[in-house]
C-alpha cells in the first residue's frame, strides 16, 4: 500500500514515519515539498505519488494566534483540506484527515460522540471544523480523526512548554478549570495506521488516551515524571486557578473529551490511559537519551 503523509514535519507526522507498518511505502511530504493551500502544487504532487491513502496531518494550530491571523488559519485549516479532498477524489485515494476536540463548545457534561453537534468557540476551531466540513462534501471514502491535547517529544506542546517552565521558574499557575484527555503522539499514530489497515472504515472517529484531566492535572503528572527520571532537579510548586485568572486571546472550550468507545472497538485496540502513556513517553525518551 502506498501512504502519502502530509505535514510531516509536525509532532504526528513525525512520529507516524516513526512507525510504519512494514506493508505501507510511506512519502512523507511538508513544507516546501507542498503547500496544502495551494491546489495547482496539490494535484501535481498527488498526481506524481498515486497513493492509496492520503493522511492529512498539517494544520494550522497557533490557537490563540488564530484570532488574529483568521484568513492564514482557514487557508490552511480549511483550504488546505478541500484542495486534497478533491486531489484524493481526482486520483482515487482514501484520505484521512486529524482534527481536533476544538470543534466543541466545551458545554457537555459527559464525553461527546462523534456525532455531537459542533459549535467551536474560536477561530482554531472555527477552521478546523470548516476543514472537516469541506472533507465530507467532496469525498466519500474519508475518515476524520478527531484527537485532543497531542503531545510527544518533538514540537510544540503542553509537555515540552512544562518542562522548559519549570526549569525558568520558582513557581507555575495553571488552570484547573478546562477538561480533557491528554493524548500521546504514538497511540495516535498506531490508531492512524490501524485506520489504514481497515478502508471499510469511514466517517468520523475519536481517538484520545484514556482518562480525563485538568490542565493543572498534567502539569502535576509531568513534573512527578521528570523528577523521577532527574530531568528536573527539583518540584516546582504548581498552583491550580481559573480560566479568568490566566486570560488568552482565544476562548478554550471547558470541557473537550472525547467519547472513543467506538474507535478503541472497531479498531481492536485496548485504551491506554493518559497517565500511563504519559510515562511511558518520558522512559522512551530518557532511553533514547541514554542512547545517544
Amino acid at each position: 500500500m502506498k501512504a502519502l503523509l502530509i505535514g510531516a514535519n509536525g509532532q504526528l507526522g513525525r512520529t507516524l514515519s516513526q512507525f510504519v507498518p512494514g506493508n505501507v511505502s510511506l512519502e512523507a511530504l511538508d513544507l516546501p515539498a507542498i503547500d496544502i493551500t495551494d491546489q495547482e502544487q496539490v494535484e501535481k504532487v498527488v498526481s506524481a505519488a498515486l497513493p492509496d491513502v492520503i493522511i492529512n496531518a498539517a494544520a494550522y494550530t497557533a490557537v490563540d494566534r488564530a484570532e488574529d491571523e483568521i484568513s492564514l488559519a482557514f487557508s490552511i485549516n480549511a483550504d488546505g483540506p478541500k484542495n486534497l479532498a478533491r486531489a484524493a477524489v481526482e486520483y482515487s485515494a482514501r484520505l484521512i484527515h486529524i482534527s481536533t476536540d476544538y470543534v466543541f463548545d466545551g458545554t457537555a457534561c459527559r464525553p461527546y460522540p462523534p456525532d455531537a453537534v459542533c459549535n467551536p468557540l474560536g477561530v482554531y476551531g472555527k477552521s478546523k471544523w470548516e476543514g472537516e466540513k469541506q472533507v465530507q462534501s467532496i469525498i466519500d471514502d474519508h475518515v476524520i480523526v478527531r484527537t485532543s491535547w497531542l503531545y510527544s517529544r518533538y514540537g510544540n506542546n503542553f509537555v515540552l512548554t512544562m518542562l522548559r517552565l519549570m526549569r525558568e521558574k520558582k513557581e507555575l499557575r495553571v488552570v484547573a478549570d478546562q477538561t480533557g484527555s491528554p493524548t500521546w503522539a504514538a497511540t495516535l499514530a498506531d490508531a492512524v495506521w490501524r485506520i489504514v489497515a481497515k478502508p471499510e472504515l469511514k466517517g468520523i472517529y475519536h481517538w484520545s488516551d484514556a482518562g480525563v484531566a485538568s490542565w493543572y492535572d498534567f502539569a502535576v503528572a509531568i513534573q512527578e515524571e521528570a523528577v523521577r527520571l532527574n530531568i528536573l532537579e527539583r518540584a516546582t510548586p504548581i498552583h491550580p486557578i481559573a480560566s479568568k485568572d490566566y486570560p488568552q486571546k482565544a476562548k478554550r472550550p471547558f470541557y473537550s473529551v472525547l467519547a472513543c468507545n467506538a474507535s478503541w472497538q472497531n479498531l481492536n485496540k485496548n485504551p491506554t490511559h493518559w497517565r500511563a502513556a504519559l510515562r511511558a513517553t518520558f522512559d522512551q525518551t530518557q532511553a533514547s537519551t541514554s542512547e545517544d
